[in-house]
C-alpha cells in the first residue's frame, strides 16, 4: 500500500503506468525470494533437502502465488473498486455504501478495521525483515562480515525514514527502472541456475504439492508457514490500484514479477539440489562470487524500495483513517504540489522507526524476524476473503452458488495458511498481533467516543427553528459573518449558544458549518456544497469530502456566494467548540477506554491546522462534556 505516485493522470501511457507500478507495487513481493525458500528448509520447522521436500515447497510457492496473487488479486479484487481506489478502508467504505445500516453493517466494520490494524503490523516487520535479508548477504560475501549486519541495516532503516519528510517523488523516478532491473537480475539467475538442473522445471506440476502431504502431513502444514512468504506483498496490488490501476498492475504481475520470481525460486531449487549446504543463503549463492557484492547492493536498494512502499502505505492508511473517522486528526504534510497522494505523517513515521529499531535489536536476524513475518499477512488475506463474499453476494450480486463457492474456496485457501503461521505465535507471531490489538483498540475507540460524543451534545442540542424564534430581533446584530463549525447537521452548535451566552451579540450572517466524510475517495467540486437558508441571516452548510480529498475551508467557502453572498477573508470569524471530555460511569464505553479517548482528544491535531483555517480568523470556545 503506498503513496508514492499520487493519482494517474488519465494521459500517462500504460507502459509508464507499469514501469510505476513494478517500482512501487511489487517491491514487497519482489523481495520475498531473499528469504522465502531458505526459511522453508532452516526456519523454525526444518525440512530435509531432498527431492520430495524440495520439490513440494516449490509446487505449493508456484501454486500459492497462482491461486491467491493471480486468480484471487489479480482476476477478482482488483474488480473491486471504489471509484478506482483500493485496500481494505476503500473496499469497507464501498461495501457499507451498498449495503447502508443493517444487522452485518457492524460485522463488516469491524473486519475492515481488523485488516487495517493487521497492516500495520505488517508495515513495522516489513522494513525490519527485508533490509536485514539483504544486508545479510555480506555473510555469502564474507562470513567475518557478520558483525556489521546489524549496524549497516540499523544506519539505512534510520536513513530511509529520516529523508521521509523530503517526499518521494525524486526516489520514486529511480524506483521503477531499479527494480526493472531487480527482477531481471532475478530471471537471469535463475535461468543460469535451471539450465544446470532443468528436471527442476516439474516442481510446477501440482501432484508434487501432494506428494509432499502425504508423506508428512504435519511438516507440510507447518511448511506453509513459510511457503506464504513468497506472497507477502500480495495486498499491495489491491491497495495500489488508485495510483496506478488495474490493467497496469495486472501486466506488471502477469508478464514481469510473476515470470521473474518463478524463474528465481525454480533456480534456488536447481542449486540446492545440486549443492544443499547453499540452502543457507540460495538467493546469494546462485550469484558467481565476483557479482555477490553488488547483488547485496542491489538487493538492498529492492529492500529500501519495498520499505518505501509500506511506509507510504502506512501514511495513506492513516490518512483515510482521519478522514473516515477512525483516527484523530493528525498533521498531515503534502510533499509534492503535484501529487495529491504524496503525504508524510510524522507521528506515523517516528512511531514506526522507533518500533523497526525494536524489532531489528530484539529479534537480530531475519531468519528469527520470519517467525513473526506471515501472520500479520495471512490475517489480512482471510479478512479480504470474508469482505470478498459480502461483496459477490451484496454488491455484485453473482448467483448465490458462485458467490458461495467462491467466498469458501478462498477463505480455505486462506484459512489454512493462517493456521499454519498462527503455530509461530510464540516463536515471534505474538508481536504483530499485539501491534494490531493496540491499533484496533486504538480505531475502535475513536470511532466509539466520536459517536458518544455526537449523542450527547444532540442531548442538549435544541432544535433551530425554535432557537431563531427564541432569538428573534432581540439580539443585537454586527456588521461581518461568523462560521460555527459543528459535527453534525442538525440542532445549534455548542460554540454558537456559549458565543450567545457570553457575548451577547451575533453577526449579520451565521453560517452552522458541518465538514462530512463520504464513503468514496474523491468528491467532485459541484457536489462538494449544500446550502440551506434557515432565515434571518443563518445559513446551514455542508462540505462533503472524501477519504482521499484533503479538507479546505478557507478555499471552499472562496468558491460559494449561496449563503449570502460571497466570503470575504478578513470579514469572516470562525468559531471552534473545544470540549474537554470528563469519564464517567454512564452507559458507553469502559471507563479505561473514555480515559484513552480524551487522551486522543487532548492530542488531536487542532481543528484550525486541520481545515486550514486562518490562525487570526479564529476564536475557540471550551465547554466539558460527560461521556
Amino acid at each position: 500500500m503506498s503513496e508514492n505516485s499520487g493519482h494517474h493522470a488519465p494521459n500517462e501511457s500504460l507502459t509508464a503506468l507499469s514501469i510505476g507500478a513494478i517500482g512501487v507495487v511489487f517491491g514487497d513481493i519482489g523481495t520475498s525470494p531473499l528469504y522465502a525458500l531458505k526459511e522453508s528448509f532452516v526456519g523454525h520447522h526444518p525440512l530435509v533437502v531432498d527431492r520430495l521436500h524440495m520439490f513440494g515447497v516449490i509446487s505449493l510457492m508456484f501454486w500459492t502465488m497462482m491461486l491467491i496473487v493471480t486468480i484471487k488479486y489479480v482476476l477478482i479484487i482488483l474488480r473491486a473498486d471504489n471509484n478506482g481506489e483500493g485496500g481494505s478502508l476503500a473496499l469497507l467504505a464501498l461495501i457499507g455504501r451498498t449495503i447502508g445500516k443493517n444487522r452485518w453493517s457492524p460485522l463488516v466494520a469491524m473486519l475492515g478495521v481488523m485488516a487495517t490494524a493487521l497492516f500495520y503490523g505488517d508495515a513495522i516487520i516489513t522494513p525490519a525483515m527485508s533490509v536485514l535479508s539483504a544486508v545479510e548477504g555480506l555473510t555469502v560475501v564474507n562470513p567475518g562480515f557478520g558483525r556489521f549486519v546489524l549496524p549497516i541495516a540499523v544506519v539505512i532503516l534510520l536513513g530511509l525514514f529520516s529523508v521521509q519528510s523530503h517526499g518521494t517523488a525524486t526516489m520514486g523516478k529511480f524506483f521503477g527502472p531499479i527494480m526493472i532491473v531487480y527482477f531481471a537480475v532475478l530471471a537471469l539467475l535463475g535461468i543460469h541456475s535451471i539450465v544446470q538442473a532443468p528436471e527442476v522445471i516439474s516442481a510446477l506440476s501440482p501432484h508434487h504439492a501432494f506428494e509432499f502431504f502425504m508423506a508428512n502431513p504435519r511438516l507440510a502444514f507447518l511448511a506453509l508457514g513459510s511457503v506464504v512468504l513468497a506472497v507477502t506483498g500480495a495486498e499491495a496490488l489491491y491497495a495500489d490500484m488508485g495510483h496506478f490501476g488495474r490493467k497496469a498492475i495486472s501486466i506488471s504481475w502477469l508478464y514481469v514479477a510473476f515470470p521473474c520470481l518463478l524463474l528465481n525460486y525454480l533456480g534456488q531449487a536447481s542449486l540446492v539440489l545440486r549443492n544443499p549446504d547453499a540452502i543457507s543463503n540460495p538467493f546469494f549463492f546462485m550469484a558467481p562470487d565476483w557479482a555477490r557484492l553488488p547483488l547485496v547492493a542491489l538487493a538492498t536498494m529492492a529492500t529500501v524500495i519495498a520499505s518505501q512502499a509500506v511506509i507510504s502505505g502506512a501514511f495513506s492508511v492513516s490518512h483515510q483513517a482521519v478522514q473516515l473517522g477512525f483516527l484523530p486528526r493528525l498533521k498531515i504534510m503534502h510533499t509534492s504540489a503535484k501529487a495529491a497522494g504524496q503525504i508524510y505523517v510524522p507521528l506515523v513515521n517516528w512511531g514506526l522507526l522507533a518500533m523497526v529499531i525494536l524489532l531489528v535489536f530484539g529479534f537480530r536476524s531475519s531468519g528469527n524476524l520470519a517467525a513473526a513475518y506471515g501472520i500479520a499477512v495471512t490475517g489480512t488475506m482471510v479478512i479480504t476473503a470474508c469482505l470478498l463474499g459480502v461483496l459477490t453476494f451484496t454488491v455484485w450480486k453473482w448467483h448465490p452458488v458462485l458467490a458461495g463457492a467462491v467466498t469458501l474456496a478462498f477463505l480455505t485457501i486462506d484459512g489454512v495458511y493462517f493456521a499454519s503461521t498462527a503455530t509461530k505465535i510464540p516463536d515471534g507471531g505474538w508481536f504483530p498481533l499485539l501491534v494490531a490489538a493496540v491499533v484496533f483498540t486504538l480505531l475502535t475507540t475513536w470511532a466509539t467516543g466520536r459517536r458518544l460524543v455526537r449523542a450527547r451534545l444532540a442531548e442538549d442540542s435544541i432544535p433551530f427553528a425554535t432557537f431563531i424564534k427564541s432569538v428573534g430581533e432581540r439580539v443585537r446584530r454586527v456588521p461581518g459573518t461568523s462560521v460555527f463549525l459543528a459535527s453534525t447537521n442538525e440542532g445549534v452548535p455548542p460554540g454558537l449558544l456559549h458565543n450567545l451566552k457570553h457575548n451577547h451579540i451575533l453577526h449579520d450572517r451565521v453560517v452552522i458549518l458541518t465538514v462530512a466524510n463520504r464513503g468514496v475517495p474523491h468528491v467532485a467540486q459541484a457536489d462538494r456544497c449544500e446550502v440551506e437558508d434557515l432565515g434571518q441571516g443563518f445559513y446551514r452548510m455542508v462540505l462533503r469530502y472524501g477519504f482521499m480529498d484533503e479538507a479546505d475551508i478557507p478555499e471552499a467557502l472562496a468558491q460559494e456566494d449561496r449563503a449570502g453572498g460571497p466570503f470575504k477573508a478578513m470579514e469572516t470569524s470562525y468559531f471552534l467548540s473545544r470540549q474537554t471530555l470528563i469519564p464517567s460511569s454512564r452507559p458507553g464505553m469502559a471507563l479505561w477506554r473514555e480515559k484513552l479517548f480524551a487522551v486522543m482528544v487532548r492530542n488531536a491535531q487542532s481543528a484550525m491546522e486541520f481545515f486550514k483555517l486562518p490562525t487570526n480568523r479564529v476564536i475557540e470556545l471550551g465547554s466539558q462534556l460527560e461521556i
